[in-house]
């Protein structure tokens, strides 16, 4: 009766510890759930889609909308239209530093880069001759037409400008930088990704474009000289030699970039509507299965870089940045 009795309650006990189990288990899983808001940049539309699709596999009940925009306008979302938002991803770090830290953010983190490109179709004029030595001679033919994303709104237009101004320094030749940015100026559009449609469509014969969303939309690219791609980090004092002004935070006020190696950044926003989905996600993006899914389509990781606000980043994402 005895032995009985000790069998019941080794028993009990063990379902207390089972059903505990599953208790934690499920309170993380719906912790875990609901509308997912990311705004981001639009070169990181292709990798962000297909590493929403294998966090679903792990979460799936977490909703992601993904929103692309230039990452400077992803940032006028937050400061001046105060719409809600859980993650925010820059194609420039600097981009969260500059318009969204101390007020709307505390922390961001690096994590990938990217390089400047020259893109065009099989139908291109001059296709067959542009190289890596006279790009910028083709460009500059009056019936070439290239395009390029606006630098007040997103980063890949101001690093168009900085290219086409480390080519003036790179050759020896200022009228290079001043010919083509006076060049073409109705092809300006939002974001970089806006221009692809121009691209398909042959009504433009070129674009300033990063490396990573020609190789993701399998598009021709020509690679171009270290010295003006904004690839380099040896090559960043060298880069410093272009600067260009772009709108600040408020109207009448401009901020000055300064060419640099480029370095995405990801942050979350202060009081975003799901925080734990948030620290999910980011977790996961900065992970190596996150970073495998950017590397592959062309965005090499910086984790761990550098951050100025490692202090106030999450104990939990600490490990992808250093002090």
């Amino acid at each position: 009766m005895k032995t009985l009795k000790t069998i019941i309650a080794i028993f009990a006990i063990s379902l207390l510890f089972v059903s505990c189990g599953k208790k934690v288990k499920n309170g993380n899983e719906n912790e875990i759930s609901g509308k997912l808001v990311v705004f981001h940049a639009g070169s990181l539309s292709v990798p962000f889609k297909e590493i929403t699709e294998e966090f679903n596999k792990e979460y799936p009940d977490v909703e992601i909308m993904l929103e692309a925009s230039g990452s400077r306008t992803c940032a006028r979302k937050i400061t001046d239209l105060k719409r809600p938002c859980d993650i925010m991803a820059s194609a420039d770090y600097t981009v969260i530093n500059k318009l969204l830290i101390p007020e709307y953010a505390s922390w961001n983190i690096k994590f990938a880069t990217n390089e400047m490109s020259i893109v065009y179709h099989e139908a291109s004029r001059r296709s067959k001759d542009i190289n890596s030595d006279n790009w910028y001679k083709i460009l500059m033919e009056k019936d070439i037409i290239f395009g390029r994303s606006d630098p007040n709104a997103d980063p890949c237009g101001y690093r168009a400008v900085l290219t086409m101004k480390l080519a003036g320094e790179y050759y020896k030749d200022k009228t290079i930088t001043d010919n083509l940015l006076a060049k073409n100026l109705n092809y300006i559009r939002p974001k970089e990704t806006d221009l692809l449609a121009l691209l398909e469509a042959e009504a433009i014969d070129y674009i300033f474009l990063y490396r990573s969303v020609a190789q993701q939309h399998s598009l021709k690219y020509l690679i171009i000289p270290d010295e003006v791609n904004l690839k380099k980090t040896e090559l960043t004092d060298f880069y410093k030699k272009a600067t260009v002004q772009i709108s600040g935070k408020k109207p009448g006020e401009f901020i000055t970039k300064t060419g640099a190696p480029m370095v995405y950044g990801i942050t979350i926003p202060k009081n975003p509507p799901n925080k734990a989905a948030a620290m999910a996600f980011v977790d996961f993006i900065l992970s190596r299965k996150g970073m495998a899914i950017m590397e592959k389509l062309g965005q090499p990781s910086a984790i761990p870089s550098q951050s100025e606000t490692y202090k106030a980043i999450p104990e939990e994402l600490k490990p992808y940045a250093k002090k």
